[in-house]
């Protein structure tokens, strides 16, 4: 696939898809976008922060199915950093792309087990189920029949990784957009899986910068740039149905949008280099302000949209494909507080 052309050869394969023809797959493995956040050492592109939120921008401009998968599958491979070094490169260092993706929900329980831990449940919302790999997932623990709980009385939590043929799609996405995301459900019944191939947020074995961010950060912001990415979209296939004046606004929501993640992913980046942490204040101050930006971009697309005609609404149109799949997006919860 030709550079020039990429972006609308790929929005062309992208339009309409309930699921990416092979040949998206091909040149997202090819371009080794799985991995934006993985260590050069196992296989990985090892992006910077800045790098790699610009990249998955560009991908949610080309299509929201595409930036959306790539940034919530290349977010589970981000887990490398979580674990112990000899279990990720007996995940990462295969002739095959690993993928891994899955569920942020706390859906199931592993039944502590000597060393290993026995899980079953279903898990909602892995995004890229039919692509995956290996799915990740949340479960409660306990022992001998007993959840196991912290010392401040809540649950005791663990993420664990399962490959994919002990886990069982639940193909239950069935939304207005994001179509190609294909962000089943899954289940695991009685399941073994050993200590190793479980981890903690914000427990890294893995030396790099990136992995020294709080999760919640990177998570605000690698999504945030997906809403952002999307809106642009909206911004180019709106122009050829109304008035620029008409525009402006999310023109400028955009552009502010814009400036603000660059500078926080440079401020981040300056932080940890001079070794320091990111404080609690901060990561609040990020997600307010991306909070904001969803919700001022939300509110200048459907102030726009009565004015794009009829062809907006008609199924197979990439203007209605992009409205559907950024209002999908906002289902995700992450920026409804």
């Amino acid at each position: 696939m030709k550079k020039d052309n990429r972006q609308q050869v790929l929005r062309e394969l992208c339009l309409g898809a309930d699921i990416f023809p092979e040949e998206v797959l091909t040149w997202i493995s090819g371009e080794n976008l799985w991995n934006i956040w993985v260590p050069k050492k196992y296989g990985g592109l090892e992006f910077t922060l800045t790098e790699g939120l610009l990249k998955l921008q560009e991908l949610a401009r080309i299509d929201g199915s595409l930036g959306w998968t790539v940034t919530l599958c290349s977010g589970a491979n981000y887990f490398i950093g979580n674990l112990e070094p000899e279990t990720a490169a007996q995940i990462f260092k295969t002739p095959n792309p690993t993928i891994l993706g899955g569920s942020g929900g706390f859906f199931g329980t592993a039944e502590k087990i000597g060393d290993d831990y026995k899980i079953s449940g279903t898990w909602r919302y892995a995004t890229g189920a039919n692509y995956l790999t290996h799915f990740t997932l949340n479960a409660e623990i306990y022992e001998n029949g007993k959840a196991l709980l912290n010392e401040d009385g809540s649950p005791k939590i663990r993420s664990f990784i399962s490959p994919k043929n002990d886990v069982k799609i639940v193909e239950d996405w069935n939304t207005m957009g994001l179509k190609a995301s294909v962000t089943h459900s899954f289940e695991v019944k009685n399941v073994f899986v050993p200590k190793r191939f479980s981890f903690i947020y914000n427990e890294f074995y893995q030396p790099q910068d990136i992995f020294k961010i709080p999760f919640s950060v990177f998570a605000d912001l690698t999504l945030w740039v997906n809403y952002l990415g999307m809106a642009q979209h909206f911004l180019e296939e709106a122009r050829s149905f109304t008035s620029k004046s008409i525009l402006e606004n999310l023109e400028k929501c955009t552009a502010v949008s814009q400036d603000e993640i660059s500078a926080y992913s440079k401020t981040i980046e300056n932080e940890i280099a001079a070794g320091n942490k990111i404080l609690d204040s901060y990561s609040e101050e990020i997600h307010s302000s991306a909070s904001n930006s969803v919700k001022n971009l939300s509110k200048n697309i459907i102030e726009i949209y009565p004015f794009l005609g009829v062809k907006a609404s008609r199924n197979g149109h990439s203007l209605n494909q992009v409205f559907c799949d950024y209002f999908t997006a906002t289902q995700h919860h992450i920026f409804k507080k």
